[in-house]
């Protein structure tokens, strides 16, 4: 019984956590991709525009091990398979992160996330001509 009630205070507590995590990552920088009543574990979304190993790469520079795509995918470079098989565009499949959380993740480690991962993604479509490509692609539709 203290097993499951102990589950039970994880699953609440993370739950909360993914989706402050969500909540507090910018809609216009990062489309999500995992539903809201998915599993309190893993968060998927993607900056669009880049590529996802090259987040990573950054992303490990400070201090956060995120994953790409989807696990299924975890060791190529090319788009999740998976991501692309539910009708999810090339652009975003690429740009997808993965992030877990696990019972030992506190307030202060989604705090981190939120701060130390927008400046990466700034910086790399700074210097992303897909982005580039992307963004005016869009305000040619809105003319």
């Amino acid at each position: 019984e203290k097993k499951f009630e102990t589950l039970t205070n994880d699953y609440n507590r993370l739950t909360a956590e993914r989706e402050r995590l969500a909540n507090g990552l910018d809609s216009e920088i990062y489309t999500r991709l995992s539903p809201t009543d998915g599993t309190p574990y893993i968060l998927l979304v993607s900056a669009c525009g880049l590529r996802g190993e090259i987040l990573l790469h950054m992303a490990h520079d400070k201090g956060l091990l995120i994953g790409t795509g989807s696990a299924c995918s975890s060791n190529s470079l090319e788009p999740s398979h998976v991501l692309l098989s539910i009708g999810v565009p090339v652009e975003v499949a690429h740009g997808s992160l993965r992030l877990s959380l696990g019972r030992d993740n506190t307030e202060e480690d989604v705090d981190y996330i939120l701060e130390a991962l927008p400046p990466i993604i700034d910086r790399l479509r700074e210097m992303s001509p897909l982005w580039e490509h992307i963004m005016e692609k869009e305000q040619a539709e809105k003319e």
